[in-house]
């Protein structure tokens, strides 16, 4: 075993598999011991940095970890080899959970804050991960055409922004055929209507969305999936700003 616990924590690691099980995951021996060492890296470098507010193992499994890895829910990971980016992804959440439960996926991370990028480099040196990369910028940084533009078959963020604004950042990453899929805490249907003319604009459809509350929880979850029908225009997105002061 190549991590040794921390007995500080009391770790429920039955419930944590029993609620993977819902979603059909089952994890290795090894596969358990890295979510443990991202936990205990999480809660570590948050004593220095803003990374959670949450710490206590079963809410940062169930409410970071699970919620993550929900995305079973809406679309199927485990068979090909998909390209993921994960658009502000914080302390790694969704992309660094979904690439230790599907170690098949290629997954960039992307986040505006250098420490943020620092410490998921520190967790993908620590937990000897391949095919996953973390980069320093914002999303409007890395859409070019020499760059990202529409070259992943999956685009994914839980960041906190209206779906209008995060479609503009998001959709140009996604490859013709692949999708844009939001985390969304409460019922998306305002947001979904008030973003049809941008998704019409940046190429995208909601193709479904998803509405369960987390295992064992009640906590309400929306995983709205938007499909990409055509080329984002080149003038989005738009620069730095510019979409969430003036939202297509």
């Amino acid at each position: 075993m190549w991590h040794e616990y921390n007995h500080n924590y009391n770790y429920n690691l039955e419930q944590f598999h029993q609620n993977l099980a819902s979603f059909s995951i089952a994890l290795s021996d090894h596969q358990t011991e890295q979510f443990v060492a991202y936990y205990e890296m999480l809660v570590e470098k948050n004593k220095v940095m803003n990374l959670t507010t949450i710490i206590d193992p079963d809410e940062v499994f169930l409410k970071h970890f699970i919620d993550s890895l929900s995305l079973v829910k809406a679309c199927g990971l485990a068979d090909a080899e998909l390209s993921v980016i994960d658009i502000g992804t914080g302390a790694g959440f969704p992309g660094v959970p979904l690439k230790i439960a599907f170690p098949n996926l290629k997954v960039t991370l992307l986040d505006s804050l250098n420490k943020r990028v620092d410490f998921l480099k520190e967790v993908i040196d620590r937990l000897q991960i391949d095919g996953i990369e973390a980069i320093h910028g914002r999303a409007e940084d890395f859409a070019g055409p020499d760059q990202f533009r529409e070259k992943f078959d999956l685009c994914v963020s839980r960041a906190v922004a209206n779906l209008s604004v995060l479609s503009e950042y998001c959709l140009p990453y996604v490859k013709i055929g692949g999708r844009f899929i939001s985390y969304k805490s409460e019922k998306a249907a305002a947001e979904i209507a008030g973003a049809e003319r941008a998704l019409a604009i940046l190429g995208g459809r909601i193709e479904k969305e998803v509405s369960f509350t987390l295992p064992g929880s009640d906590i309400y979850r929306d995983l709205v999936v938007i499909s990409k029908r055509k080329a984002t225009p080149p003038a989005y997105p738009r620069k730095a700003g510019t979409a969430v002061k003036k939202p297509l």
